[in-house]
């Protein structure tokens, strides 16, 4: 059975940084592209970043390049994001995804098979 579970969410203030984290199991997480997307309240899914198998290449939506790092540890199991700079924007619940075939890097939820239950993050002073 696949599962994704992330943690690390919280409330942080802005300019200030989190790191959230997503533990895989039930399949081959080392042979699979591997995204994130967030949702905002009362917003559709939006995509945030996506990392290639074994980690050498990364995408990153306009909205958090520069503040945002995807990275992976195959050895683990687990998919982090590194979210710095925080801006009130970003308040959403952060999910990561595991896409229907192995080297599709997947930027909307059709590309999708299995999301996990999601992290908040609320960014507030």
């Amino acid at each position: 059975e696949v599962q994704l579970v992330e943690s690390g969410g919280g409330l942080v203030q802005p300019g200030g940084s989190l790191r959230v984290s997503c533990a895989a199991s039930g399949f081959t997480f080392g042979s699979y592209h591997m995204t994130w997307v967030r949702q905002a309240p009362g917003k559709g899914l939006e995509w945030v970043s996506s990392i290639t198998r074994g980690g050498s290449t990364t995408y990153y939506a306009d909205s958090v390049k520069g503040r945002f790092t995807i990275s992976r540890d195959d050895a683990k199991n687990t998919l982090y994001l590194q979210l710095n700079n925080l801006k009130p924007e970003d308040t959403a619940m952060y999910f990561c995804a595991k896409p229907k075939s192995p080297l599709l890097v997947a930027r909307s939820e059709a590309g999708f098979d299995y999301r996990g239950q999601g992290t908040q993050v609320t960014v507030s002073s």
